[in-house]
C-alpha cells in the first residue's frame, strides 16, 4: 500500500460526503502525514498558517474516523490506514454499520444525497432512543473563562426555549469550542442532536437530505424538516454558516446554490416548537437580525475577545516573559485567543519571550494573524474595502460620516452595517454621535491593504 491508493480512497470518501474532491490542501496535508511531517513543516511547505493546516488535518481526520470507527489522529494515520483492507471499504454506499457514540448507523445515511442507490437501513430503533451525532464535531478543548457566555446560551435554549441562535465572531476567537462546551453541558435535555459544518455540503439540497436522513433514518422520510423538529427536542449545530453566502457583496445574499435558505431559516424562526438551530458564523445572518426585531425566539450572540484575567491564563501556558506588560499586549489582539497564541509563538521563536523586546517595535506584527485577514478581506465588497481602509486611515476610530469619495450615502450606510454583521468593526457611542472603531491589529491590516 503506498499513499496513492490512501489518497484515492479519501478522494471518494470526501466526494461521497461532500459532492467535492480533495483539494491541494487537503493532499498536502495526508501526503505530508504519511511522510512523518509535522503540521507546522506542512504549513511552511504551502505556505498558510498553522492554525489552518491544523483546522484541515481536523476536518480530514474527523471524516476518516466517523467512517473507519477509529480515532485517526496525525500520529496514528499511517499506522491505522496500512492495516485497512481498502477492498473491504472502499465502496461508499453499502449498508454496513457504524457506531457514533452508543447509536448503531448506516453508512448509507451520508451518501451523496444525490445517489440512487437502495439503501438499508436498521428497522429495529426505537424512536424514543437518544440519538447523538457529534462525530464531526471538534474534541472538547480547554475553554478560558467564558461562564457569561455558556450561561446566556443556556438561558436562551433551555428556560426561554430559542429556536435559532447565531454565534458570531472573527476566525479563531473562539465560537466553535463556546459552542462544543455548551453541547456537553446541555445534551441531556434534547433527543436528538446533530453537529454538521456547512463546508460539507455542495447545495441546500444535500444540508436539507442529510438533516432529514439524521432525524429520521428509516422510511418513510418525506416529512419537511420542521414537522421533525416538532415531533423531537432537537439540536442540531451548523458550523460555518458564512460558507452559504456570496463574497464580495453586502453581508445577506445567498449563493445561487443556497438561495432559498432564507427561506428555510425563517420558517424555524417563526413556527412553534422546543428545537434549536444554533449557526456558527463569522457574518450575522440577515433573517436572524430581521427576526430578533420581530420575535422573542431568535437571538444572536456577538463573540468578543476574552477578558483580561482569562487572557493571562492564556499566556501563562506560553511561558512568556515580563508579565507587567502582557495586558498591553492582551489590549492590542483584542483578547482573540487564535491571534494571542500565534504571537505569543512568535515572541517564543524570535525574542526569547520576552514580551517588552517585542513591544518595542513600532508597528504592530501580524505574522500569521495577516493569512486569517485574509480570508476576511476576500468577503468584502468594495464599499467595505473604501469604508475598512479609510477608518484605518484615520487611526482606526471617526464618527459616521457618509463622505468618502466615490461612494454614495446610501452605500457608505450599507457598507459600515455590513461591516458590522461581519465583526470587523464596532460602533460606539461619542459624545454627540456614534462612533466606528476598528481593533489594533484590523486596523494595522487595512493601513497595509492601502499600500497594496
Amino acid at each position: 500500500m503506498d499513499v496513492q491508493e490512501v489518497l484515492q480512497w479519501t478522494d471518494r470518501l470526501v466526494f461521497s460526503k461532500t459532492g467535492k474532491h480533495l483539494d491541494s490542501l487537503q493532499k498536502a496535508v495526508l501526503e505530508g502525514t504519511w511522510e512523518g511531517k509535522k503540521y507546522p513543516e506542512i504549513a511552511r511547505t504551502c505556505n498558510r498558517s498553522h492554525e489552518r493546516i491544523k483546522q484541515v488535518a481536523r476536518e480530514l481526520w474527523q471524516l476518516i474516523s466517523a467512517e473507519l470507527g477509529e480515532d485517526i489522529r496525525q500520529s496514528n494515520f499511517r499506522a491505522t490506514m496500512e492495516q485497512v483492507e481498502f477492498s473491504n471499504i472502499s465502496n461508499f454506499g453499502s449498508d454496513y454499520v457504524q457506531i457514533v457514540g452508543d447509536i448503531n448507523f448506516c453508512s448509507g445515511l451520508y451518501n451523496n444525497p444525490g445517489s440512487t442507490q437502495n439503501r438499508s437501513h436498521p428497522n429495529t430503533e426505537n424512536p424514543s432512543q437518544l440519538r447523538h451525532d457529534l462525530s464531526e464535531a471538534p474534541e472538547v478543548s480547554r475553554l478560558y473563562s467564558r461562564t457569561d457566555e455558556l450561561a446566556t446560551l443556556k438561558q436562551w435554549i433551555l428556560a426561554e426555549h430559542h429556536r435559532i441562535i447565531a454565534i458570531t465572531g472573527l476566525s479563531g476567537i473562539g465560537k466553535t469550542a463556546l459552542a462544543r462546551h455548551l453541547v456537553e453541558e446541555i445534551k441531556p435535555n434534547f433527543d436528538r442532536i446533530l453537529w454538521r459544518s456547512h463546508r460539507k455540503y455542495p447545495n441546500l439540497n444535500s444540508l436539507k437530505t442529510d438533516l432529514i436522513q439524521f432525524l429520521s433514518p428509516t422510511p418513510p422520510n418525506q416529512n419537511s424538516i420542521l414537522d421533525y423538529l416538532r415531533s423531537h427536542r432537537c439540536l442540531i449545530i451548523l458550523d460555518d454558516f458564512h460558507e452559504t453566502l456570496t463574497p464580495r457583496q453586502f453581508v445577506g445574499k445567498y449563493r445561487p446554490e443556497y438561495e432559498t435558505y432564507g427561506q428555510l431559516v425563517t420558517e424555524i424562526g417563526r413556527s412553534p416548537h422546543h428545537s434549536c438551530l444554533l449557526l456558527l458564523s463569522w457574518e450575522q445572518p440577515t433573517e436572524i437580525a430581521i427576526l430578533e426585531t420581530e420575535k422573542p425566539h431568535c437571538k444572536t450572540l456577538p463573540l468578543k475577545g476574552l477578558d483580561g484575567s482569562s487572557t493571562i491564563e492564556l499566556l501563562t501556558t506560553r511561558n512568556l516573559k515580563d508579565r507587567e506588560r502582557w495586558i498591553e499586549l492582551i489590549e492590542l489582539y483584542s483578547g482573540n485567543p487564535l491571534w494571542l497564541n500565534i504571537i505569543s509563538a512568535t515572541i517564543s521563536d524570535l525574542f526569547n519571550g520576552s514580551v517588552s523586546q517585542f513591544l518595542s517595535y513600532s508597528s504592530l506584527y501580524l505574522g500569521d494573524i495577516e493569512l486569517l485577514l485574509n480570508d476576511h478581506y476576500l468577503r468584502l465588497s468594495d464599499p467595505e474595502k473604501l469604508v475598512m481602509i479609510g477608518l484605518a486611515n484615520q487611526n482606526g476610530i471617526t464618527e459616521i460620516s457618509p463622505n468618502l469619495e466615490n461612494l454614495s450615502e446610501s452605500d457608505y450606510l450599507k457598507a459600515v452595517q455590513s461591516l458590522r454583521k461581519r465583526c470587523l468593526l464596532e460602533i460606539g457611542i461619542g459624545k454627540s454621535t456614534s462612533i466606528l472603531r476598528l481593533n489594533p491589529a484590523i486596523k494595522e491590516y487595512f493601513k497595509n491593504q492601502n499600500h497594496h
